[in-house]
């Protein structure tokens, strides 16, 4: 009975083990929560990415590491999809494209750049803008530290495409991700919204501040339960945004 038990426990751990949050963790994390990071997909693997958001939105997304170095992506949504309402569909789908140019060595962190089409939450037509813009073109960079388990630091700085709102600044973001045991994680975002704080901007000028806590529940699959725009940066928040986010990874 004890081999039984012990043969079902290990089982478990190996099927736990293949999500992307925790020490045990197979995949690098592809985003801190809506910014990215300088992780890819490996060669021939495949990811599908699902968010829910306000107003019965749903946004999906497919990225295919095509190399070592570069994955692509596609993704669309849009608001009441859940719900009995009629969907409202994005006008157009994103697209990702992301090449690491720099792996992570003891000293120097990965380095990535990219482009980001895709924003995230609902789509306001009449800006022709989502509330949280998408990235656009980026760079991202991850450096990884064994600190009471895995601590992983994430910064960048981009540039979106969104600028209908007549807010063309640049912007940067920050984030950090700790392993919470071998299949979890606590992760945190600080986005600066410097392009998202002036005219006809929807947001008030103090950043989005992000949190999320990842699990690893299944083979290739982790579950996400995040909190957004604490801070209260959208004009129309009165206590942040909570949503849940699905991904699974596998391979061709």
């Amino acid at each position: 009975m004890r081999k039984v038990i012990l043969a079902i426990c290990l089982l478990v751990t190996d099927v736990l083990a293949q999500g992307s949050a925790g020490t045990e963790a197979k995949y690098e994390s592809r985003f801190i929560i809506d910014m990215p990071t300088a992780g890819i997909l490996p060669h021939g693997d495949f990811a599908l990415d699902l968010q829910n958001y306000t107003a019965g939105g749903v946004l999906t997304g497919v990225t295919v590491g095509l190399f070592n170095r570069l994955t692509f992506g596609i993704s669309y949504g849009g608001e009441y999809i859940i719900g009995s309402q009629k969907p409202d569909w994005n006008d157009l789908p994103g697209f990702n494209l992301k090449i690491r140019v720099l792996d992570e060595t003891m000293s120097v962190p990965a380095v990535a750049l990219g482009f980001d089409s895709q924003g995230k939450d609902a789509y306001d037509k009449e800006l022709k803008r989502y509330a949280i813009k998408s990235p656009g073109f980026f760079i991202a960079l991850s450096k990884n530290y064994l600190f009471l388990g895995d601590l992983s630091l994430h910064g960048g700085v981009n540039y979106s495409l969104e600028r209908a709102d007549a807010d063309r600044d640049p912007n940067l973001y920050v984030g950090l991700e700790k392993s919470i045991g071998p299949y979890a994680a606590l992760e945190g975002e600080y986005n600066l919204g410097w392009n998202d704080s002036h005219n006809q901007a929807l947001g008030r000028g103090r950043g989005y501040l992000n949190f999320a806590l990842r699990f690893s529940i299944g083979d290739g699959f982790s579950l996400g339960l995040l909190m957004k725009d604490v801070l209260d940066n959208q004009r129309n928040v009165t206590f942040g945004n909570r949503s849940l986010s699905i991904e699974y990874i596998h391979s061709l």
